[in-house]
């Protein structure tokens, strides 16, 4: 049984009504289940369906949750190379459900949270990792001054004021020990990278956040931008990368897997499919893989931590937040070695 919605449907209803106008039948409200972070619900009505992300309830971490973001930078987007979902509404007002929300019309297609791309044809499978890595490109390609997102984010010196943000976070968040945190905070900040590339960067560019067509290999939307920024390209893709370096329990990796039967990739040649579609062409190095797991490892502390305090996303936050926290950290260590 799904649980109630922590806000009144029926001032939701009103809400939409006055805003959107012609909307039929009573509103049909679904929790979508799987996101550790901003409440997502399917509104659907007998003439339209839609979308709506919200804040959680209570107190947050400071500049997390920040659905304000997230909708001006898939506004700034419509009409580009880059598909994103089209937005109607941004409401800030929290005397209507309790947070600031925004609604968007909802596509039609096909997300997978596991990125072996459950019941697809091996032929389907391989189609499908290129568009992921062509849209990846396509965004790095952004021209984001020139889309009214020049203001997004600081370019330059992009790692090191992450990694001083996500110490922060850690200390937020931490309920106990992680001898691997302590090592990443005392390595990722004297091992920075001196490339400076800025690009329009999603932050969390995994399957799971990307829509395909019903029924054809190919992305239509980028969900989820939350942690989207003016940042470093080697951080999206290295964080799209990180599939070929976790294992499947450990959000949805795909190590071990037999890689080749499935259709997917080696990970050099999925990189070099980014590259030749017009992505960021330097390396990854150690450090990028080590940097993004280490930041999802904070992200999944503090999950946790929200949990303790009685104010999680999802019914299996604590159990999750706490065991991708030190698996992830893990993998960042284990990254280090090259």
């Amino acid at each position: 049984m799904q649980a109630a919605p922590e806000f009144d449907p029926a001032r939701l209803d009103a809400h939409l009504r006055a805003r959107l106008g012609g909307l039929a039948g009573d509103m049909a409200l679904q929790r979508i289940s799987g996101g550790q972070s901003n409440p997502t619900f399917f509104v659907s009505y007998a003439n339209r369906q839609l979308v709506l992300r919200k804040q959680p309830p209570g107190p947050l971490l400071p500049s997390a949750h920040a659905i304000d973001r997230e909708y001006r930078v898939q506004k700034a987007l419509a009409g580009s190379a880059v598909p994103v979902p089209e937005l109607l509404f941004y409401e800030a007002d929290p005397a209507v459900i309790g947070t600031p929300f925004y609604v968007m019309e909802r596509l039609a297609g096909r997300v997978f949270a596991d990125g072996a791309l459950p019941g697809v044809s091996p032929a389907e499978r391989a189609a499908m990792y290129r568009s992921m890595a062509e849209v990846m490109a396509r965004l790095h390609q952004v021209d984001f001054a020139a889309i009214g997102l020049g203001d997004y984010g600081r370019p330059g010196n992009y790692f090191a004021r992450q990694i001083t943000r996500w110490i922060r976070q850690w200390e937020l968040s931490k309920t106990h020990d992680i001898p691997e945190i302590d090592h990443l905070i005392a390595w990722l900040p004297a091992n920075v990278p001196a490339d400076e590339a800025a690009s329009l960067c999603h932050g969390d560019l995994r399957t799971g956040n990307m829509m395909f067509h019903p029924t054809e290999p190919r992305v239509i939307a980028l969900l989820d931008w939350e942690l989207s920024t003016i940042g470093h390209p080697a951080a999206d893709l290295a964080y799209n990368a990180m599939s070929w370096r976790t294992l499947p329990q450990e959000y949805g990796g795909i190590r071990g897997l037999d890689l080749p039967g499935l259709g997917i990739p080696a990970e050099a040649e999925y990189l070099r499919h980014y590259v030749a579609a017009g992505g960021y062409a330097t390396p990854l190095q150690p450090f990028h893989y080590a940097f993004v797991m280490f930041r999802f490892s904070i992200i999944f502390a503090g999950i946790a931590a929200r949990a303790a305090a009685g104010n999680a996303a999802a019914a299996n936050a604590a159990e999750v937040g706490d065991r991708l926290t030190l698996a992830l950290a893990r993998r960042a260590v284990e990254a280090l070695a090259g």
